[in-house]
């Protein structure tokens, strides 16, 4: 699981005798080890092993203090190689007085610090005052290590986007170390012990573990997120857990309702990968998709909510009073009231080469993973909505170029103004309207787009690396089978939207939110004729639990 964000630095002691292992050990554990981890080794092949496990927990080392004249190893010969792993550690070695000429010599061959002789009696003397001036000159340059998950992969890998994008989503703390081009990522994969025949994407956890190619169910455990529920009977279950959903939260478990949400990807859905938004009532600046949801998940906890992520409901059944839902681990939990709120997803782009590229240049969504990686690049986007624009926005800070790829005349007919004026007053962003993408092509990775232009019939063969596609939405409701009343494009009917012919069990009247099966109630983008923006989302999943109380106080 992810801890222990704050580890103290460490400082390695090695010396082949025991005694003096032992005494020099408990010198510095008396001086320093308020603020270092002192850990020692008796020789050192056995200090090169913790330091690399050090290294592949983000761990930081301060100070090097090793034995010249140890077997199989010296002294010199174990700095030399510690100190490719840790350069910035300060370097001493203890000698005893007939290797005074080694040490000096290996100054320059080792960078050595400074050489100590043997004893060090007293410690406040002979031993301290050096140590002291070592590790004041170590502070002052010393920037900590990221402690959070690292991501070791190469840039155009599907699976570890997928991994990224979760992580992202989910405001994990991680690094990204690309392989093909940082010295660190090559040092750490040798390190796990990979480097021979390396899997990758590889990650690595804050305490060292190493996972190959994980998924991110697996992920998600090793980081300590919530997979399987505490109860087998909710009062309330929400499945999605974007704004709407996270609204029917807080407001269900505030008004006492024992609630669980079961999200398949992670909290705030689609308007969580947004980069900005900037027309949500009460902020005036605006506020990313990401602090919206890390905003409502907290609120949610506070109040008590389980949140299962990443899980998914795959089938619903009812039983009396009852309405069970099976999980896809196999496990059941049941509840009298059911909100579904599983938002919408992405629309494919049904062109030759996209699915092939899906991970590995083409991207859906994933702005915010992906935009670093495209400095100084040219970047294609396709759709003319808001989040689109939003998207073209916020890749302008990092590449020389965004096109904006539009079906349409123009941007009018489907964003906001608001934004409209700020792409017109960007000076790297390009609208092409009547423009659309036909094929997608490359080896390994998206290299060449092919575009046609609707108005003139020209194909234009464009070089790029990255594609965001922002095409419309749709819902993924298939699972519901014929047990929820849907249209003909999969979204949820609900109160009047719902065909006379559809038989009502109750003597009460549908409520405005409910589906054909009573207790069972659809909110936000996933619902039949819902308004497709936040607040509007919001609002719904806050009114949606009143409606679910007065369904509970007839059950």
């Amino acid at each position: 699981m992810v801890a222990n964000m704050t580890s103290k630095p460490a400082i390695i002691v090695v010396d082949d005798d025991p005694a003096v292992l032992q005494a020099i050990a408990r010198d510095l554990r008396k001086q320093y080890g308020d603020r270092f981890r002192i850990t020692r080794a008796d020789s050192g092949a056995k200090a090169l092993d913790v330091v690399q496990q050090l290294k592949l927990r983000g761990d930081t080392v301060a100070l090097f203090l090793v034995d010249q004249r140890m077997p199989e190893m010296n002294g010199v010969e174990f700095l030399e190689q510690a100190s490719e792993i840790f350069p910035a550690a300060k370097r001493a070695l203890l000698t005893a007085y007939a290797d005074t000429n080694a040490a000096i010599d290996s100054i320059n061959k080792a960078q050595l610090d400074y050489y100590l002789l043997k004893p060090w009696d007293p410690p406040e003397e002979k031993l301290y005052p050096v140590l002291d001036d070592l590790i004041r000159d170590w502070q002052a340059t010393f920037k900590p290590e990221f402690k959070g998950v690292k991501v070791i992969s190469d840039r155009w890998s599907p699976n570890s986007h997928a991994l990224r994008d979760f992580l992202a989503r989910n405001q994990i703390p991680y690094r990204w170390l690309d392989i093909e081009n940082n010295q660190e990522a090559q040092q750490l994969v040798t390190y796990a012990g990979e480097n021979d025949n390396p899997c990758l994407p590889l990650v690595l956890l804050p305490d060292g573990e190493k996972l190959v190619k994980p998924t991110t169910a697996q992920l998600a455990q090793q980081v300590g997120m919530q997979t399987e529920a505490e109860s087998p009977f909710y009062d309330l279950v929400i499945i999605g857990g974007g704004p709407a959903g996270l609204a029917a939260a807080v407001y269900g478990a505030s008004e006492g309702l024992r609630t669980v949400m079961i999200e398949r990807e992670a909290p705030g859905g689609q308007a969580g990968t947004s980069s900005r938004i900037e027309n949500y009532l009460g902020f005036p600046v605006g506020l990313s998709g990401a602090d919206l949801a890390r905003r409502a998940v907290t609120q949610a906890k506070r109040f008590g909510v389980e949140i299962l992520n990443p899980q998914e409901a795959k089938s619903i059944r009812l039983e009396e009073n009852y309405r069970i839902i099976t999980l896809s681990d196999g496990s059941e939990i049941s509840c009298h009231a059911l909100i579904l709120s599983m938002g919408v997803a992405w629309r494919r782009l049904t062109v030759p080469g996209v699915e092939q590229f899906t991970g590995a240049g083409v991207y859906y969504g994933a702005a915010q993973t992906e935009a670093a990686a495209c400095k100084d690049e040219e970047v294609y986007v396709v759709g003319g909505a808001n989040s689109a624009g939003q998207a073209a926005m916020y890749f302008s800070k990092y590449a020389r170029k965004v096109r904006m790829l539009v079906r349409g005349e123009s941007l009018t007919k489907s964003m906001s103004q608001y934004l409209i004026d700020q792409i017109d007053s960007t000076d790297n962003i390009e609208v092409w309207p009547f423009h659309s993408v036909i094929e997608a092509q490359g080896n390994d990775k998206l290299e060449t787009l092919l575009v046609k232009d609707s108005q003139t019939g020209e194909v234009k063969t464009l070089a790029t690396n990255s594609l965001f596609i922002f095409i419309g939405a749709t819902p993924s409701t298939e699972w519901l089978a014929d047990l929820v009343e849907r249209d003909q494009r999969g979204f949820v009917c609900t109160g009047p939207d719902i065909p006379e012919e559809r038989a009502w069990p109750l003597e009460r009247d549908r409520f405005l939110l409910e589906t054909n099966i009573p207790g069972i109630f659809a909110v936000g983008d996933v619902r039949h004729g819902s308004v497709k923006r936040v607040a509007s989302g919001v609002g719904e999943g806050s009114i949606c639990v009143q409606f679910v109380h007065r369904h509970l106080a007839n059950v």
